[in-house]
């Protein structure tokens, strides 16, 4: 099934969030009724592109019986998919949200172990999903077993087919992505800490971040680097300049799911053929429409559309 945005998920999650009076040690803590969510970066991209009227098929590993709990999860939210089989059983998380202070802690497992045929099943169900035009958006931690060259692995596959790869990683993955130049990289996002760890130095102003951005431009990691500066909101640069993006100002209820947010709405902006700095002002309001929304409920259509206007795009 060919399709204009292919969110991939290797290492995907059924999400339980709960609330307890207090979170304290030695003691069985009475929660109140889990909100049970698909989970894993790329799914929640596609469940946010589905939250904002927008159409994505979520290419995911699964395994097991949690794995079936997942695409059925999956199919009551209404969103597509492309399953493919991982090893193991697929893996669950949850967060619990203390009651007394507010506090939220968030527990995640790492999921089953991969071998060589798992990601050679991969980038084959990619290669039949993918054709001219699709954004492709990776997104979300790798298992383990999976080599920190797979996304520039992806990006080669990517670009044999004509299609934009947008990647929000971390950790090994992201130090590796940056190592040498990927035509086929649309956008490379990553957070303000892991910025200032790849530039070893301190990135504290909006143009500091700008500047940092724009020497990973020119050198051709990707075309577009996008930093998320926090409550600073986000900085882009390309070839052409830098932008920077304010968030609205709301009431701060759950951060869970704020990132996916933003690469789901950013990635529908682009599908829709808004330029990038508009794209980045969408994502910066669903970014802040998830964060005033409880447990993993995402961004609302409705509150992004009133939160828009409040989004300032500002030149570097």
């Amino acid at each position: 099934m060919r399709t204009d945005i292919l969110t991939i998920t290797l290492n995907p999650t059924v999400d339980f969030a709960t609330t307890a009076p207090r979170v304290f040690p030695e003691h069985k803590l009475r929660c109140t009724h889990p909100h049970i969510d698909p989970g894993g970066g790329g799914i929640n991209v596609a469940r946010a592109i589905r939250q904002l009227g927008g159409h994505a098929t979520a290419l995911v590993a699964i395994g097991n019986t949690t794995g079936a709990h997942l695409l059925q999860l999956l199919a009551l939210e209404g969103v597509p998919t492309v399953a493919f089989q991982g090893p193991g059983e697929t893996r669950q998380s949850f967060s619990v949200t203390d009651q007394s202070t507010g506090q939220q802690f968030r527990f995640v497992m790492p999921g089953p172990s991969w071998q060589e045929p798992d990601v050679e099943r991969g980038l084959n169900s990619i290669d039949q999903a993918t054709g001219d035009g699709t954004l492709v958006v990776l997104s979300g931690s790798q298992p383990p077993g999976v080599a920190r060259e797979f996304p520039s692995l992806l990006a080669e596959h990517v670009t044999g087919r004509g299609a934009k790869l947008i990647v929000d990683t971390s950790g090994p993955a992201l130090i590796n992505l940056t190592q040498i130049p990927h035509e086929a990289i649309h956008v490379l996002r990553m957070d303000s800490a892991e910025a200032e760890d790849l530039a070893g130095r301190a990135l504290p102003g909006r143009h500091d971040t700008a500047g940092f951005a724009s020497e990973l431009a020119a050198r051709g990691v990707a075309s577009n680097i996008i930093v998320a500066r926090g409550a600073d909101g986000s900085v882009l640069s390309n070839a052409t300049g830098s932008w920077h993006t304010t968030g609205a100002p709301v009431q701060v209820q759950s951060k869970v799911g704020a990132g996916d947010s933003f690469v789901g709405a950013f990635t529908l902006a682009l599908a829709r053929g808004e330029d990038m700095g508009q794209s980045l002002r969408y994502g910066a309001a669903a970014a802040s429409a998830a964060c005033a929304t409880e447990a993993t409920r995402l961004c609302d259509r409705d509150a992004v559309e009133v939160l828009l206007p409040q989004c300032a795009l500002t030149r570097l």
